[in-house]
């Protein structure tokens, strides 16, 4: 008789558990998307006009994630019945090491002066966004609940411990602080509202879900970008200005990079991550001490977001490459500055796409309906804000993601319309930390009046 634990816990483990060996292969399909990318007639040329080489980076991993080839985390089952849990390290080193970097290489030539230029529409879309948070959850239990009561019903299972809950408006008020602020705002409403921590899992996998098939839908849209501008009567003036005086800075100080060049330009670049790493320690820990040292409550947690290593390391990267594009360091994008930084980019896209399983799209579907649906809600605001006020989809784009991806992929998808724009994404990602908790407090406080109805 096989053992009860084998039973119950499954193993997971993929065909490849060695990182050298998945980054390897993660690099060959790059290497494979820009080949058949750069290709100027037949097939390959037609396709990417549709489908940009950004979004097959991300979905040809998850491909290889859904058969099992790989798997950003696992469940290894002996014949004994003993479980051993595996990850990959991957895209903490792309998140940690290569997206700092790129953030530095891509800031070093931006005229900040160019970016506030751009007028107040970023920030209301990213606004927008926010407010399409709040109110998507309430609107999504409340249409779900009218046609499947069974669906929004707490479960029966008592709850052991002391201030947990299975309400699931305690549930979905961690996705809210997820897709307003990001990981740290998550685990402040987790903190605040008590959530049972053995269901929190299902929150976490909507989360990965949801977000990623509307990250999804962006990336293609940014290949049909000049038509949707189009459509929403934008006015794209400011944002073409600004790429058109980056590009033609980069064209006069353009050059054939020197060995001398390459290794300044890493030195440049890893110096500044070390730096990042460095005063991220100190001032997250002493947040963290200030944080903790307050009385429990609201306060506590709307400021959890400052004992973030995550958010600190990223503030100081974008601050260093601000710093040095008011030096000669700026004339280092002629040696390809930008293009290293795009390249890390996206190494941190495939590292993205690999944590998505398609298949669980069809798992807990009640949920994802609720995720969905709420997404929905999102997006549709965002489109009807930016038809209203003639917003270019670039600001859509990236105020949504400054929202739902938070810092680790509103860059990814500014940069796309053009490396000098990252340092917009990063903007208003640290923007999304710092009203993250309240905004999802708003949103919960809805939710509870729904299911209380």
């Amino acid at each position: 008789m096989q053992d009860t634990a084998s039973e119950i816990i499954k193993d997971t483990t993929p065909f490849i558990t060695s990182d050298t060996i998945v980054f390897g292969l993660l690099m060959i399909c790059l290497g494979l998307i820009f080949y058949t990318s750069s290709r100027k007639d037949g097939f390959w040329y037609k396709f990417y006009k549709i489908v940009p080489a950004l979004f097959m980076a991300y979905f040809i991993p998850a491909i290889l994630t859904t058969t099992g080839l790989i798997a950003p985390e696992w469940t290894t089952v002996d014949d004994a019945g003993t479980a051993t849990e595996g990850s990959t390290s991957l895209y903490y080193m792309s998140s940690r090491y290569l997206l700092p970097a790129a953030l530095v290489l891509m800031t070093l030539s931006i005229d900040l002066k160019g970016v506030f230029n751009l007028g107040p529409k970023a920030v209301i879309m990213f606004l927008t966004g926010t407010t399409g948070i709040i109110l998507g959850g309430p609107l999504a239990l409340l249409i779900v609940g009218a046609i499947y009561p069974d669906a929004v019903a707490t479960p029966l299972t008592p709850v052991p411990g002391v201030g947990e809950t299975n309400e699931i408006w305690a549930g979905l008020s961690t996705l809210s602080g997820s897709w307003i602020g990001g990981g740290a705002n998550q685990t402040a409403m987790f903190e605040i509202y008590g959530y049972n921590p053995k269901l929190f899992g299902q929150m976490v996998f909507v989360d990965i879900v949801v977000a990623n098939i509307w990250m999804a839908l962006l990336l293609i849209g940014i290949g049909k970008a000049a038509g949707i501008d189009k459509w929403l009567n934008s006015d794209t003036s400011a944002i073409e200005k600004l790429k058109e005086k980056v590009s033609k800075f980069s064209k006069k100080v353009e050059r054939n990079p020197s060995f001398a060049d390459l290794m300044i330009l890493a030195g440049i670049a890893f110096g500044a991550v070390s730096l990042a790493h460095l005063g991220a320690g100190y001032i997250s820990g002493y947040f963290e001490s200030m944080v903790n040292s307050m009385p429990k409550g609201l306060g506590r947690n709307m400021l959890s977001f400052m004992s973030s290593s995550f958010f600190w390391m990223i503030t100081i990267a974008t601050i260093i490459g601000v710093l040095l594009s008011y030096t000669k360091a700026r004339n280092y994008e002629g040696a390809g500055a930008s293009k290293f930084g795009s390249v890390f980019i996206y190494i941190l896209v495939a590292s993205i796409g690999m944590k998505m399983d398609l298949t669980l799209i069809f798992e807990n579907k009640m949920l994802i309906v609720i995720g969905l649906l709420w997404m929905g809600v999102h997006a549709g605001l965002l489109i009807l804000v930016a038809k209203l006020i003639k917003a270019p989809y670039f600001f859509l784009a990236v105020g949504s993601q400054a929202n739902v991806g938070g810092a680790a992929s509103a860059p990814v998808v500014a940069s796309e319309f053009h490396p000098s724009l990252a340092t917009v994404g990063v903007l208003l990602a640290v923007f999304g930390y710092a009203i993250g908790t309240l905004g999802a407090v708003a949103c919960t406080f809805l939710m509870q009046l729904v299911t209380a109805a």
